[in-house]
């Protein structure tokens, strides 16, 4: 099974690979669950050879491509586990490039580890708490790439003020400033809001942006009202340009239109975290982005949560000065 028809199988309920073992449909199930891509025994290494025939090869368990990193699962019995063993290190010699583990099922969190999941520890969010991951690390690096290339294409022979808005904005505006090929700079925004007065620029840019190619960059998009806001306090300071890049964006909430020409991701309406965006301030630094369990966020008893899936922040002053409900973009 490829990677592509494997994710195609995982979204679409297509019917799996025939497994050999339970064990390897549990692992399977596992690498779904964190969106690791895999292939189920993709090739096989001729390990010993007579009179130029193969009479001894070996077909590790799974491939996973995005790390370049075989697995080979194992059970509890001993002969089993020497007979592995005897062969993982027969592959490694006589294949010194490729990159292989012999796992136990107690060890999967260690192929998580591997992979930058481990800072689930950092911040106590237990996988049980994770209702499901939406993005990946490798997707979502592979989008960012995506997106650089061609944010330096587009404005070839030009050079650019990327604006970022505190807090949630700070990892992907990292990784995408590293993306890009264009000379930039970067400056950032923080609001205020509040429900009386209505949503502020509570951090203003230091840059003078009049006459320059600005792109703003925002971690999320839901009714587009705070978007709004900002698009027309930037407008007024005559910059050369002004376009919009996002890393999530859940159209569904949209209230008012707004151009956002660069689009990371397309999400449904659910309360995400990870890669820079947070509940109660936690979670920014996972590297992937998952969907909160709702138990999790409803259990303190309080709007936060439900107000990034409500899109419903605050209150902001619209074009007109009456009072609207303004979500995080």
């Amino acid at each position: 099974m490829t990677v592509e028809t494997q994710r195609r199988a995982l979204a679409g309920g297509e019917a799996r690979p025939k497994f050999a073992h339970s064990a390897e449909a549990e692992f399977a199930a596992f690498l779904d669950f964190y969106r690791i891509a895999w292939e189920y025994e993709p090739r096989s290494f001729p390990l010993r050879w007579e009179n130029g025939r193969i009479v001894e090869q070996f077909t590790p368990d799974f491939y996973l491509p995005e790390q370049d990193l075989y697995v080979e699962l194992t059970t509890m019995k001993q002969s089993l586990v020497t007979r592995k063993h005897r062969k993982v290190r027969r592959l490694k010699e006589l294949y010194p490039h490729i990159n292989i583990v012999l796992l136990y099922r107690k060890d999967y969190h260690e192929i998580l580890s591997r992979f930058g999941y481990g800072s689930v520890d950092i911040t106590s969010l237990r996988p049980e708490q994770i209702e499901r991951v939406l993005l990946s690390p490798a997707e979502i690096q592979r989008r960012v790439a995506e997106l650089g290339k061609q944010i330096s294409e587009d404005y070839a022979g030009e050079s650019l003020v990327l604006v970022g808005v505190l807090k949630g904005i700070t990892f992907f505006l990292a990784d995408l400033a590293r993306a890009i090929t264009r000379p930039l700079a970067i400056d950032y925004l923080q609001l205020s809001r509040d429900l009386r007065e209505g949503v502020a620029i509570r951090k203003d840019l230091d840059l003078d942006i009049r006459g320059r190619h600005v792109l703003l960059v925002e971690d999320i998009v839901n009714t587009g009202l705070t978007l709004d806001f900002i698009l027309r306090t930037l407008r007024e300071r005559e910059p050369a340009s002004l376009e919009v890049c996002a890393l999530l964006d859940k159209a569904e909430r949209r209230l008012v239109p707004v151009p956002v020409k660069y689009v990371g991701f397309t999400i449904p309406n659910e309360f995400v975290v990870g890669y820079g965006l947070d509940y109660r301030e936690l979670y920014r630094n996972l590297p992937f982005i998952c969907v909160l369990k709702r138990e999790v966020y409803e259990a303190n008893g309080n709007g936060y949560a439900l107000a990034q899936e409500a899109g419903t922040e605050a209150l902001a002053c619209s074009a007109t000065g009456a009072p609207v409900a303004v979500g995080s973009g």
